[in-house]
């Protein structure tokens, strides 16, 4: 089964690159949450990767002065 969505942001190349980096974001946090599951990593060093990675994406946003990006102002 496969899933489709469409891109719904103007499409401008620091959007495109924003959305890569948000797909890159999720498949890490997956991985960590992944590791921790199964016993290879504990609970706190699974939450300092994934905050790592959110204040990563987090300064990309900054530097692509993408702040009226997300609908929700409060998902930054």
């Amino acid at each position: 089964m496969s899933f489709y969505s469409c891109y719904r942001s103007e499409i401008e190349p620091k959007h495109l690159i924003f959305n890569a980096n948000c797909g890159e974001f999720s498949q890490g946090v997956g991985y960590i949450c992944n590791l921790e599951t199964v016993g290879k990593i504990a609970a706190e060093q699974g939450y300092q990767n994934i905050n790592i990675l959110w204040k990563q994406l987090s300064a990309l946003k900054t530097k692509l002065e993408l702040e009226g990006f997300a609908h929700n102002k409060n998902f930054f």
